[in-house]
């Protein structure tokens, strides 16, 4: 009985990851069909609409949206909007929930994260990603001390410690690989130990 229960944990480790994965991919796609196909019907006739077509426009809609953000004009109503939804008791909670997510899935991609660290905390080494070189020197003046994130394991979430430099000892990774160990908790998936 034993080995049955070892051979289905076996099963699922190898098929669910695949699984939900597809899955995730299957439901977004369908869920942007979904909405855009109603928009897309409207605009143009019914005999020029196939599937798919509102996966495409949805794409297209993004894209476009990520070049207007980048003119002035629309930067200014983006940033006010973001003040806006700050400040409303319930609506900040869930923005800010939603804003920090996208800021730890992009994190390999911002241009002040400078290296991923490793920092003593309690005993332990934990890694942390310097992000704040500039805000620290704001915030604390000529104390030396810089902004680093350090992300919790399995939460999307995390704490931003303001320490000295010389506490921080940077590490051989990636940004990527790093952010992978921390949110899951330094859990390789058949990937080569990381170089410290």
């Amino acid at each position: 009985m034993n080995k049955l229960v070892t051979l289905l944990l076996k099963g699922l480790v190898a098929v669910l990851p695949i699984s939900l994965t597809v899955y995730l991919i299957y439901w977004l796609l369908a869920t942007g069909e979904k909405i855009a196909k109603p928009v897309i019907t409207w605009i143009l006739p019914d005999s020029l609409y196939f599937p798919g077509l509102g996966l495409l426009a949805t794409l297209g809609a993004l894209i476009l949206i990520g070049l207007l953000v980048n003119l002035y004009g629309v930067r200014y109503l983006v940033k006010l909007s973001q003040n806006i939804f700050e400040r409303i008791p319930l609506v900040k909670s869930i923005y800010g929930a939603f804003k920090d997510m996208m800021t730890v899935f992009n994190l390999s991609e911002k241009k002040e994260m400078k290296s991923v660290v490793s920092l003593e905390w309690n005993g332990a080494q934990v890694i942390g990603f310097i992000t704040g070189e500039k805000t620290g020197e704001r915030l604390f003046g000529d104390q030396n001390l810089v902004g680093v994130y350090v992300p919790l394991s399995y939460q999307i979430g995390g704490i931003t410690l303001y320490i000295s430099r010389d506490r921080l000892t940077e590490l051989d990774i990636g940004v990527e690989e790093a952010m992978r160990l921390a949110l899951t908790a330094g859990i390789q998936s058949g990937k080569e130990s990381p170089r410290v």
